[in-house]
Parts: C-alpha cells; structure tokens; sequence
C-alpha cells in the first residue's frame, strides 16, 4: 500500500506540474512572465464581477482604496485593465480587464484544458473512459 501511495504522489505530483508549466507559458504568450499569483488573483477577482469599481475591489481583496488604485496602475501599465466612465454617473470608474487581463485571469482554466488535452492526446478511449470512472470516485 505504501508504494501505491508513492506512486500516486509522483503521478498527481507529475499532473501539478504540467498545469503550473501550462499556467506560466500563458502568462509568457502574454508578456508577463512574472506575474504572481497575487496579482493574478486580483485579475481573478475582477474577471468574477460584472461592474466592479476601486472600492468594490478594495472591499472584494480587503485592501485600502489607495492600494487597490496603485495595483490598478500597475495592472494598467501591463495591459491588462482599463478604466471605463459608468454611462449613468460619470464619477463612477469601472475596472475592466483587457483580453491579456481576461487571459491572465482565467490562466487556471486554460491550464487545466491544455493537461486534459495533453492527457487525452496519451490515453486511448478505453483508458480515457476507465480514468474517467476511477476519477469520478474520488471524493
């Protein structure tokens, strides 16, 4: 049994790995090699809402007005935000991502498509089907 569980552990091990090198080849084929996984959590955060402004983002991440504006710079000189006038009240700001922001954010997901692309291109339909049942065990 303890071998099984190494095993496992180098496989699942093996998995994470080639998410986490799909995740930073996206932010490569953006231009941001470097970018945390912080600050790609905030993409995140704005990607989930639909109008979100300074202080929605401020309450959202828990930080000060002033710390979220100076990310939003930052995130706007990388490309990846604009700001955008509410049509109804024009002192209202929107943050909103860009298409390298929305890439950046949603990085996991596209991860996680490309190891099961990679998985699928390995595994016949048999051996697809039969991980797909041993998958869906886990709880």
């Amino acid at each position: 049994m303890k071998a099984g569980k190494e095993h496992l552990l180098i496989v699942i091990d093996q998995l994470i790995r080639i998410r986490n090198e799909s995740s930073r080849a996206i932010f490569s084929e953006c231009g941001l090699p470097d970018i945390t996984v912080r600050q790609a959590g905030y993409l995140q955060a704005i990607d989930r809402q639909e109008d979100v402004t300074f202080s929605g983002l401020a309450a959202i991440t828990r930080n000060s007005k002033p710390t979220v504006t100076e990310m939003i710079n930052r995130f706007e000189s990388m490309g990846c935000v604009y700001r955008e006038r509410c049509p109804y009240d024009g002192r209202v700001l929107y943050i909103r991502l860009t298409e390298k922001g929305r890439r950046i954010a949603r990085a996991e997901e596209y991860a996680v498509s490309r190891l099961i692309e990679r998985m699928m291109a390995s595994l016949d339909d048999e051996e697809t089907r039969l991980l797909i049942e041993i998958l869906r065990k886990v709880r």
